[in-house]
């Protein structure tokens, strides 16, 4: 005899996720944690602190990458 749950169709079913983890957190709280762990990196003076020159290299990267996405699009 068949289940009567492998009868429903299951585009039928509601779709079944984990209510559990970082991300399924409200957003707001997600972020008081975050900004929490970064004031307390920053007091004990292990946050990553960036250079002149490490943020120019890295706005230099992000550039040429949202260049290279657009490419074929008629964008460039």
């Amino acid at each position: 005899m068949e289940n009567v749950r492998d009868q429903t169709n299951s585009a039928e079913r509601p779709k079944q996720t984990a209510n559990r983890g970082f991300a399924a957190m409200d957003p707001e709280y997600q972020r008081q944690i975050a900004r929490e762990g970064g004031r307390i990196a920053h007091e004990r003076g292990v946050a990553h602190k960036w250079t002149s020159e490490e943020a120019r290299e890295a706005g230099r990267k992000g550039g040429q990458n949202s260049r290279s996405r657009n490419r074929g699009k008629g964008n460039s």
